[in-house]
């Protein structure tokens, strides 16, 4: 069997938020023939996300409030990339907003789409070596907070306890323990 993509027959934008969102209404016709009239696709930009490690190999991550789960729990630091910024600067960008750090090293870890069926957005993971704090946190958004340095087993012991509050940031630590794992 051969897979092939979808034929995108019309498109068009019915909410518009920018630069936060935006969902098209797209036609779509199947490798089969079918014509679907009213697939939802969403655009929400692409996103950084760094793991902020210490000289001494704490984790530092936020404690925050987040209205979309409506609850208080672990995230790492990051955000939106603005038009025109690249993914690391943008990294090092929001590292220093939201937790008043910089880092000596950093290095890409991965990319990943935030969702295959509506799209969504790219969160691309950065991991921030040697981090340190040089000033106070001034993030201008909505998500205040408090910065908490974790051991790499605690860290581990958040995201069993679903500490952390969504897989975006989730994973990204399960990926950097696993990777440090298998290098021991």
């Amino acid at each position: 069997m051969t897979i092939k993509p979808w034929r995108i027959l019309d498109q068009r934008t019915v909410y518009a938020a920018p630069p936060y969102i935006e969902v098209s209404l797209e036609k779509v016709e199947l490798p089969d023939g079918r014509i679907i009239a009213d697939y939802h696709h969403l655009r929400a930009g692409a996103f950084v996300t760094i793991i902020a490690e210490t000289g001494d190999g704490r984790l530092m991550v936020l404690r925050q409030y987040r209205h979309g789960v409506r609850r208080i729990g672990l995230t790492l630091p990051g955000g939106r990339i603005d038009a025109g910024e690249a993914p690391l600067a943008a990294a090092q960008r929001e590292l220093l907003e939201e937790t008043g750090a910089v880092a000596a090293d950093w290095s890409p870890l991965s990319s990943w789409e935030t969702s295959c069926t509506y799209g969504f957005s790219t969160s691309h993971y950065f991991h921030a070596r040697d981090a340190r704090q040089v000033r106070a946190p001034e993030a201008d958004d909505l998500e205040g907070g408090e910065i908490v340095f974790l051991t790499p087993k605690e860290a581990l012991d958040a995201i069993r306890s679903q500490d952390f509050l969504s897989l975006g940031h989730a994973a990204p630590i399960a990926f950097f323990l696993l990777d440090k794992l298998t290098r021991l």
